[in-house]
């Protein structure tokens, strides 16, 4: 069974965010060992500069980094990654699920993830151009796993 950890950087504040991520822990317990990692946003400076909003990004990124085990293969959810359909994908953890290696997907804060975490990921995952609160990329990302242990079960899944 694949170990996952998923790192989230921010609290999952809504209830129905909460219900949502449970729900799809409890049905991928039949496909990975999953562990969610929750790390605090850091507070963004009053007036932000580049500077600034480096050193949150630094700091998160340091904690990030602190949960990844050198034979981790990380995948870094940012806009700049490889996009995949959802076959894709399924064919991408059967691929992960082979190597024996923990998958370590990280979602940044707020303000994204630093270059450090950026330069360490095996992989970077982009869900769209668009950008999403992280709360709700937490929800989208178990979905789109759930969905692709499924689709590699040869399981059927809504379209």
């Amino acid at each position: 069974m694949l170990p996952v950890l998923l790192i989230g950087v921010g609290k999952m504040k809504e209830k129905w965010e909460r219900e949502a991520c449970a729900e799809y822990v409890k049905r991928l317990g039949r496909f990975c060992a999953l562990e969610i990692c929750e790390l605090s946003d850091q507070p963004e400076p009053d007036k932000p500069s580049e500077a600034l909003n480096r050193r949150v990004m630094e700091k998160e990124g340091r904690e990030i980094l602190a949960r990844i085990r050198p034979n981790d293969r990380v995948v870094a959810l940012c806009i700049k990654g490889n996009s995949y359909d959802s076959e894709q994908f399924a064919a991408k953890l059967a691929g992960w699920s082979m190597d024996g290696r923990r998958l370590v997907l990280v979602i940044g804060g707020s303000l994204g993830l630093s270059d450090e975490v950026i330069a360490r990921a095996d992989e970077k995952l982009s869900f769209s151009k668009m950008t999403f609160p992280h709360q709700l990329m937490r929800v989208i990302l178990l979905e789109q796993l759930y969905r692709g242990f499924k689709i590699g079960a040869n399981e059927r899944y809504h379209k």
